[in-house]
This record gives C-alpha cells, structure tokens and sequence, in this order.
C-alpha cells in the first residue's frame, strides 16, 4: 500500500484470485489424496488472502456507506457459495470444480475493470492529489502511514442525499 496504492491492493486481488482459481483446477485433476491436500492448503490460502483483499478495497469504494457495500460483498460470498452447491448438486464433482475454478479465473480477470474513483486502476486512471499525499506523505519527514484515510463525505452529495430522503418522506 505505501509504494502501489489501490494499484496495489488490486494487483494483490488479481494474483490471489487467479493463483485461487488454478488450485481449484490443479485439485479437480489430483488422483492422490496426500497432493489433494497439499493443494488444498495452498488453495485455502489464497482463499484467505483474497478475502481479506476484498475488504482492503471495501473502504474505498464510497467511504459514507462502508458498511453497506461490505455487507454486498458479504452476501455476494454466500450467493457464491449457494451457486457452487447446487453446481455440485447438479454435475459431477471434476465438472463442478472445473466450473468453480473458471469463475474464480474470470472474477480475478475481471480486476482489471476495477476503478475506484480517485485512485488508479490496475490499467487505467491515476491516483488524485490527495490519495498520493494521504500514502507517500510528500513533504514530510514522519513515516507514511500503514494505512490511508479514508476521506470525508462529499458536501454536495451530503445535501442531495438529504434532499432525496426529505422528498421520500
């Protein structure tokens, strides 16, 4: 985070998800129980990683309703696992780790898509003014800190959020 930014923290979410992914694939081609588990343990590390990746990323996304998108994020884990149960319940097991491990490529491939506003993307944008100095700390002589700020709300969108919830009342 204090040498990449959020370019950073999404390299880090691609890698995990795409190293997550090709565990799945290497595990649903494993004839031998002892490598079955070596590669689990491998898999069920990135797993973590990419986890706790995501809810790097989370606070940054739209600071005011932090807690709303982690609990999109949080559902969208369960909604996952529900889809991949009833993969398993309707192909045959190397089928349906085939399937996991191609949707878990194409989401860390989807990284890529990824921008959040007033940082740098993993191929596009730049980071502001603000985020630059918030992660190097420019012009001081104290450390950066371990981690960013995160901003405050946007006025303007303060004020036409409370006119929109004025008007739904």
């Amino acid at each position: 985070n204090a040498r990449m930014g959020m370019r950073g923290r999404l390299w880090w979410q691609t890698i995990c998800l795409v190293a997550e992914g090709i565990m799945v694939l290497i595990f649903a081609n494993t004839n031998s129980l002892g490598l079955a588990i070596f590669i689990m343990v491998i898999f069920s590390s990135f797993v973590q990683a990419a986890e706790g990746s995501s809810y790097g990323i989370v606070p940054y996304v739209n600071p005011p309703v932090t807690g709303s998108i982690a609990g999109i994020v949080g559902a969208g884990g369960n909604t996952g696992a529900v889809c991949f149960g009833l993969g398993f319940r309707q192909l045959e097991s190397k089928q349906a780790f085939v399937l996991m491990g191609s949707c878990i490529i194409a989401s860390g491939v989807l990284s890529l898509c990824i921008f959040i506003k007033g940082h740098a993307g993993l191929i596009t944008g730049q980071d502001s003014e603000e985020a630059i100095a918030a992660w190097k700390k420019l012009g001081s002589t104290t450390a950066a800190p371990a981690t960013l700020s995160v901003p405050e709300p946007d006025a303007e969108a303060a004020e036409d959020v409370e006119k929109d919830v004025e008007k739904d009342v």
